[in-house]
């Protein structure tokens, strides 16, 4: 259902029958770890214009790991990390 970098691919997997017997599949809630929990590998400033995918690219390695930073720096919402340019941003060290 979802690759192996996703931040869904380790939670369980459960279904659920509806009063008339259809069947539906999901992945169980995923609660946001706290950011102060993260070992971190570096921060970074962000750029004027710089966006979080390309962040997450020149210092993890994959952009689609943007979603690692948001939870080091404790965002709900990862676009509000980019928008102060000069803000500190905590890059963890990457996780299996």
């Amino acid at each position: 259902m979802f690759e192996p970098t996703s931040r869904y691919y380790a939670l369980e997997t459960v279904r659920f029958t509806m009063p008339d017997g259809r069947v539906v599949t999901y992945k169980r809630r995923r609660f946001l770890p706290r950011g102060e929990d993260h070992e971190i590998l570096a921060e970074v400033a962000v750029q004027p214009g710089e966006r979080l995918d390309l962040i997450a690219a020149r210092t993890l390695g994959d952009p689609e790991a943007f979603w690692r930073i948001a939870d080091a720096n404790d965002a709900v919402d990862p676009t509000e990390l980019t928008d102060e340019p000069g803000r500190l941003l905590r890059i963890p060290v990457p996780r299996p």
